[in-house]
């Protein structure tokens, strides 16, 4: 197979891919007990005339396929629909809830790869030594626990001395400078963005050292070791460079986890990114925020996955013959 039909085959299969999250996405949360307008919070006692308009409106007095057809209608022109809750447009709410999730979490992200390359490539140069265990156990230790237990013990070593929640100071009720605000957005975002790094550091520190044992094993290797190269050359020139692969699947991974938003991070520490979004509107039963913020997780991570494919089909000299 060459490049080009590996591309096409690869895009055929993320064009069926979001067709079927998109259907996934609408049935998945009409099959629950109730809808929006039984236990709508705002009209906890609403009449009977009241919430029969409010069905009419939300349109869900058509049959669920008819729903299905407008659905996808809408969804052809950009439209996500109307919130149920916040009566906004959908795609608003969620863009806005976007910008503050994005640096949150790229942020993390980048300090968990720069950490994990770093004390992979080492750990595994270094095998058996004392470093080597020590950092292993560490990346262990840290895959294993779950982020909001690692959120919960920062907020608990740390909330008398950093922001424990929200993402500025709202009490400052004059316009701060522009500086000012960035450093008040800043240093609410420590606590988070550190509790990120830590959950990601484990896994990219496993992955790299795995890659770079089996890389450093290979014949050129070896053979540049016997021409006597420099250690550091060796290492970070022909075999960190082509111990990558892995990395670059588990990176697209993570970038669709950049856009879906940490939840459970972002609920802990009252950030209003996409994820606390998203859990608020599951306890308000609002559909169009709920389908519109898994479309959007859905979507980014295939043609995240898609991306990395063809980042693959331009690494990997196998799938360019």
């Amino acid at each position: 197979m060459n490049r080009t039909e590996h591309l096409l085959k690869r895009a055929a299969f993320a064009l069926t891919t979001i067709f079927v999250a998109v259907t996934t996405n609408f049935f998945l949360f009409r099959v629950l007990p109730g809808d929006a307008v039984t236990n709508l919070a705002r009209v906890p006692h609403a009449s009977p005339q009241l919430k029969h308009a409010l069905t009419v409106e939300f349109g869900l007095d058509k049959s669920k396929w008819e729903q299905y057809l407008i659905y996808l209608r809408n969804l052809c022109h950009g439209d996500m629909g109307m919130s149920f809750a916040h009566r906004q447009p959908v795609r608003e709410l969620l863009v806005a809830d976007l910008m503050n999730t994005v640096p949150l979490v790229l942020a993390g992200t980048v300090a968990a790869i720069v950490a994990g390359v770093l004390a992979g490539v080492v750990s595994a140069w270094r095998r058996a030594s004392a470093a080597d265990h020590l950092s292993t156990n560490l990346a262990i230790f840290a895959y294993a626990l779950p982020s909001q237990w690692i959120g919960l013990v920062l907020l608990i070593l740390f909330a008398g001395v950093l922001p424990s929640g929200g993402m500025m100071n709202e009490f400052l009720f004059e316009p701060a400078p522009f500086w000012q605000h960035l450093g008040d957005i800043g240093t609410h975002a420590i606590l988070p963005v550190v509790t990120l790094m830590l959950t990601a550091y484990g896994g990219y520190t496993l992955v790299v050292r795995s890659s770079m044992l089996e890389i450093l094993g290979e014949d050129y290797v070896l053979t540049a070791r016997a021409k006597g190269l420099p250690a550091r050359r060796i290492v970070w020139r022909h075999a960190a460079r082509n111990a990558m692969l892995p990395m670059v699947t588990l990176i697209a991974l993570d970038l669709g986890y950049i856009v879906g938003g940490a939840v459970l991070i972002e609920v802990l520490f009252s950030w209003p990114g996409i994820g606390l979004a998203m859990y608020t509107a599951i306890s308000q039963r609002d559909y169009p925020m709920l389908q519109g913020g898994f479309l959007i997780l859905t979507v980014s991570v295939i043609l995240l996955n898609f991306l990395a494919d063809l980042v693959y089909a331009r690494l990997d000299p196998r799938i360019q013959r």
